[in-house]
């Protein structure tokens, strides 16, 4: 097995690895890392997000970047002030224990004169956002002549986004003996047209698609009724209070709508969306970050550059347009090194969908059904049980009032005990042995058109069994 030392990285490199628990590269990293610092070459790296690719290239440029030169040596591109930020910190972790590099992500939805005040001092890596980069080129507070590196990250993402005049407009201002590397998800024709127009025969890492979704994350689907997903979210977090996720929905709109439900049903929730100013992002991914939000929830776009290594689930409130778009929002999961559960909302018709999914990206989908109010309230006291168990006497029960205790429930045994206390415990999930009956009635059944989710039954009928299970949810 390949590790970090083996690569050709510098002393104080490896000792921030280290500290960070970093030993074995993944594959991308494996593979482009002694290219990087050898060749002196163009480089294409193709594979998915939440495979290390910011290491991959920021670990050789690190190594390569001379801080007692004053000028900009390399330039980062990311599609996403998110992504930026992320790649930001990363570099400034890995640069621990080496010279002084200076480092500074420049982006939209910041104060621009703050960052031009920034680019007063001499800055060695600059990480961008291209509608940002191009205002501070206009304002000559950016200088690319005496560029070396030129890093296009989620080149396929910036080009979906439309950054694709811009690009052309800043590759212009960058010398021609700067070496190119471009990471991308897919090599699309104009991800081809870049490479053609702007790079000199650049060697090619391309890690097999089948390689590059985590084994550690469990893939699995429910079969859910539009009308009726807000409420099978909200049985997904009652039955795991320790769960921490992203929920992935499709528009800004429905990002909104559904953290203003889940706030009113007083989860810890909120949206992250193209429309929020820049602190406002900032707030809302320090309060996630804090574990002050249970669930985040986002469109694809906005979820770009999330980098929380404790995330125990990622839901697809809906699918993805695209395989890729799955590989990114489920790598969200799962990282360094952990276990991780990638949940999807489906309708039958979208079983073809999970079936190609399984065939192209080489995973096992699992069919889970949505929690039952039987199933929360098992899950919950199971939970109440093992930490009381956990508990190893500190600190000590006072004679006196153990004493008084013992006297009051001498008349009472064991069993009887043990059923009053776990009804105490139930009834602050306001759950009661008339909810879990109602849970339990059966409807006769009726004639569906093909298509209509049979799992709650009639539209509507998952809100309505929630009112019965739950009556109002109290605050945790």
């Amino acid at each position: 097995m390949t590790t970090f030392k083996q690569l050709g990285l510098s002393t104080g490199i490896l000792e921030a690895l280290e500290d960070l628990g970093f030993e074995t590269p993944t594959t991308i990293q494996e593979k482009a890392i002694p290219q990087l610092l050898d060749d002196q070459r163009d480089f294409i790296g193709l594979a998915q997000t939440g495979t290390g690719k910011t290491a991959a290239f920021g670990l050789p440029l690190l190594n390569l970047i001379d801080p007692m030169q004053q000028h900009t040596q390399a330039l980062i591109l990311a599609p996403t002030r998110e992504l930026g930020q992320q790649i930001a910190e990363q570099i400034d972790l890995y640069s621990k224990y080496l010279p002084k590099i200076n480092v500074l992500a420049v982006y939209g939805g910041a104060p621009i004169h703050t960052q031009i005040r920034a680019l007063k001092r001499p800055q060695h890596i600059i990480i961008a956002t291209p509608g940002r980069l191009i205002d501070l080129i206009k304002r000559k507070s950016v200088r690319l002549e005496e560029l070396e590196y030129l890093v296009l990250d989620e080149a396929d993402e910036m080009l979906n986004m439309g950054f694709k005049e811009e690009l052309d407009r800043i590759l212009s201002y960058t010398p021609s003996t700067k070496l190119t590397w471009l990471f991308s998800a897919t090599m699309p024709a104009e991800i081809k047209r870049i490479v053609n127009d702007y790079m000199t025969d650049p060697l090619e890492v391309k890690v097999d698609r089948k390689n590059t979704v985590n084994s550690n994350i469990d893939h699995q689907f429910t079969f859910v009724n539009r009308t009726n997903k807000s409420e099978a979210l909200t049985r997904f977090l009652d039955v795991e209070p320790d769960l921490m996720g992203v929920v992935f929905c499709r528009t800004k709109r429905d990002t909104r709508d559904l953290a203003e439900e889940l706030v009113r049903r007083n989860y810890k929730a909120d949206a992250l969306h193209g429309d929020l100013s820049q602190p406002q992002r900032d707030r809302v991914m320090k309060r996630f970050k804090d574990h002050q939000l249970q669930v985040l929830i986002a469109t694809d776009v906005a979820a770009r550059g999330i980098d929380v290594n404790d995330l125990t689930h990622v839901f697809h409130y809906n699918l993805p347009d695209s395989n890729a778009y799955y590989t990114h929002r489920s790598g969200r999961t799962a990282r360094a090194g952990k276990k991780g559960i990638s949940i999807a909302f489906i309708s039958s018709r979208e079983t073809r969908k999970i079936n190609s999914m399984e065939r192209e990206l080489g995973i096992n989908f699992t069919k889970v059904r949505v929690p039952s109010a039987d199933d929360i309230v098992a899950n919950r006291m199971e939970q109440w049980c093992q930490a009381i168990l956990d508990k190893n006497g500190h600190p000590e029960v006072g004679k006196k009032v153990l004493s008084m205790a013992e006297n009051m429930f001498e008349d009472l045994s064991k069993e009887e005990l043990i059923r009053r206390l776990m009804m105490n415990e139930m009834e602050k999930l306001n759950l009661n042995s008339h909810d879990l009956n109602a849970s339990q009635e059966k409807r006769p059944q009726k004639r569906r058109p093909q298509g209509r989710d049979r799992k709650y039954g009639r539209r509507g009928a998952g809100r309505s069994h929630r009112k019965r299970d739950y009556g109002r949810r109290s605050k945790r």
